[in-house]
């Protein structure tokens, strides 16, 4: 059975208690200051009997835990913040940006060729994506490219006989 309880510290602990020869005993499996998902992630992996990431929420919430907000709520206020300031985004990005938001589907007309374009999507995968990663990926893609076998052509090319005489 996996709890939460307060520390001295203001921090809280996830902690699992399990059955000794000397009597009842707990061990911690995270320790945290707001429940996010590197601590979930680690608790899962710590603990020596079934857990759930909605079990461990629950208990912080019981605890009185303050949960972490997502990456995507975060970026969202960000978003929001900036265009209070008065900043706007590039327009493929915006129409990308709504098209994500509303399942691809608003029911009005879409803004340009950018909102239909599969490239676009795709791309909008790779926005704000570190030099690291892409690397990663261009290198994937080279072995790839490497481990397709090589056909070999003859050095006469040979095209269609045109018949111009008939029509």
């Amino acid at each position: 059975m996996a709890f939460v309880v307060p520390t001295k510290r203001g921090r809280f602990e996830l902690r699992e208690s399990h059955s000794t020869p000397d009597g009842p005993r707990s061990r911690t499996l995270v320790s945290f200051a707001a429940l996010d998902a590197k601590a979930i992630e680690k608790a899962l992996e710590r603990a020596t009997q079934p857990l759930d990431a909605t079990h461990i929420r629950r208990a912080a919430l019981r605890a009185g835990a303050p949960l972490a907000a997502r990456p995507v709520d975060e970026a969202a206020r960000t978003t929001l913040r900036l265009l209070a300031r008065g900043e706007r985004p590039d327009p493929v990005l915006r129409t990308l940006l709504l098209a994500a938001l509303d399942g691809g589907d608003r029911g009005q007309p879409d803004d340009g060729p950018a909102a239909r374009s599969a490239a676009a999507q795709a791309a909008a995968q790779w926005i704000g994506v570190g030099a690291e990663e892409r690397g990663e990926a261009l290198r994937d893609l080279l072995e790839l490219a490497d481990a397709l076998p090589v056909q070999i052509r003859s050095p006469e090319v040979e095209f269609p006989r045109i018949d111009s005489t008939s029509r």
